[in-house]
């Protein structure tokens, strides 16, 4: 790592190379054109499975009145959305970022928010909740809290949200899966061991990816995503595998691909139907104002903590963060990132946020937003394409999501763990987020635990008022279930 800094170091004496190269200050980062297409274009194959996935969770909700969305409407508005504010991010804060419908937001929205109201009004609570991010984000208010952030947790987030992606591709892949038991509740592939050929595959790729970076290959996540899809599909075109889950839902074929058979369709070109964008409606009182406002105050909580998370790991591992965990156009970044919860909300593809999976782009060599005008155009064409985009298969994709949560396990290092105020909430903060499948619950463990080890231990002056305040929320956070129903009773 220290080499790869010491050239970026040197290649950011040499002069720009044109208006394009000064503005997203691409030299000046140690950085080329080719490395930020290749970047820009290994984070839209590792988040390419969100237009499959996004309609997937959205499509499974049933709403108060008894409509559901429309599988190929919402798959347009996620690549259409996802286009958009991964361009506009790269623009206005020059980071190589990409943005999608958050995976916590949607799941909320599809299982629990439109039992109590329609499509249309579930996307207007996340409009407002976007509306609350930019103004809390405007004002500074949002800055000032993630500057009373200790940096041993803005570490830890880094770390935490390695393990996370890493678990993540460990469970799109089928290398680990749920039991089904009280104990142990996840295992190993199939009754403990690796059985089905999609799992086989992922393995393959990521020996394949690991050996081409540790042998510091250029393109090498690149090279390895392209060679397990090539794979993938000689396999699928021979064995005629099939998915694993059914037209129902239930897992129909075990020994099936995930979200994506990897088999190349005769029609790759359909027209975008775009018919959800602007389907809003904000007449909400049909639940009423308690409950709206703590469906808000969950999304904000969410959205807030997951984007501030989220961006301080793949901010540090461009080696574009400060010793403080700040980076360049902080206060741009996070207005946007709220814009993006608003849009998402506009089109019903669900908020839109700051993908983890960007890390696979950065590890490629991206460090500037234009980057992300590869990956959003690429989001774009997905509209056009979809069937192109489901050639990837999960498993593939899954295991350049390993390579990156290894590399961004790295930051350990950095934090002194000898404090016992320093290492439970670091502990707490990287052991949550992966087992509770969720960074906002690995920041809120780490935050309350920061506050009360050092309160009752003597340092209580030490703790900013800012933490003392968001602390507090999130044991709201926490308890918002029991609250809400003490409320509606």
């Amino acid at each position: 790592m220290a080499e790869v800094d010491q050239d970026a170091a040197a290649r950011s004496t040499v002069e720009p190379k044109g208006g394009i190269d000064r503005f997203f200050q691409i030299t000046e980062r140690g950085s080329t054109f080719g490395t930020e297409i290749r970047g820009g274009l290994v984070t839209f194959v590792t988040m390419a499975y969100i237009v499959i996935l996004n309609p997937i969770i959205l499509t499974s909700g049933v709403d108060v009145e008894g409509n559901s969305l429309a599988f190929p409407a919402v798959s347009a508005v996620t690549a259409l959305t996802a286009g958009v504010m991964t361009i506009l991010f790269g623009i206005v804060s020059r980071l190589p970022f990409g943005f999608a419908a958050g995976l916590g937001i949607n799941a909320f929205l599809a299982f629990s928010v439109v039992g109590h109201v329609t499509w249309p009004e579930a996307m207007a609570i996340v409009v407002i909740n976007g509306v609350l991010i930019v103004i809390l984000a405007a004002t500074g208010l949002r800055r000032m809290i993630f500057d009373a952030v200790p940096v041993e947790l803005k570490l830890a987030i880094t770390v935490g949200i390695g393990l996370f992606i890493a678990f993540i591709g460990f469970v799109n892949s089928g290398f680990v899966t749920a039991t089904g038991q009280g104990s142990p509740p996840v295992g190993l592939g199939s009754g403990g061991s690796v059985v089905t050929i999609p799992t086989l595959i992922f393995v393959l790729t990521l020996v394949i990816t690991g050996i081409l970076v540790a042998a510091k290959v250029k393109g090498g996540l690149l090279i390895g995503l392209v060679s397990g899809t090539v794979i993938s599909v000689i396999v699928e075109s021979i064995a005629h595998l099939g998915p694993r889950v059914g037209a129902d839902g239930e897992v129909a074929n075990a020994g099936g691909w995930g979200l994506t058979v990897p088999e190349l369709g005769s029609a790759p070109f359909s027209l975008p139907d775009l018919s959800l964008v602007g389907a809003v409606s904000f007449d909400l009182s049909r639940v009423g104002i308690v409950s709206v406002v703590m469906l808000v105050f969950t999304l904000l909580f969410t959205n807030f903590f997951d984007a501030m998370g989220t961006m301080t790991g793949l901010s540090r591992e461009a080696g574009l963060a400060d010793d403080k965990g700040n980076f360049p156009r902080l206060k741009s970044a996070l207005v946007v990132e709220g814009v993006g919860a608003i849009a998402g909300g506009m089109t019903s593809s669900s908020s839109n946020t700051v993908f983890i999976e960007s890390g696979a782009g950065i590890g490629e060599g991206a460090r500037t937003g234009f980057a992300n005008l590869i990956t959003g155009g690429m989001f774009l064409l997905a509209m056009f394409f979809t069937p192109l985009t489901q050639i990837v298969p999960t498993e593939v994709a899954a295991a350049a999501l390993v390579i990156v949560g290894a590399l961004m396990m790295a930051q350990i290092k950095n934090i002194d763990l000898t404090d016992f105020r320093v290492l439970l909430p670091v502990f707490l903060t990287v052991a949550v987020m992966p087992m509770t499948y969720s960074i906002a619950n690995g920041i809120g463990a780490g935050f309350v635990a920061w506050v009360l080890v050092h309160a009752f231990s003597g340092r209580a002056r030490t703790i900013h008022w800012l933490l003392w305040v968001v602390a507090a929320g999130f044991v709201v956070f926490f308890a918002r279930g029991p609250l809400e129903a003490l409320i509606a009773g």
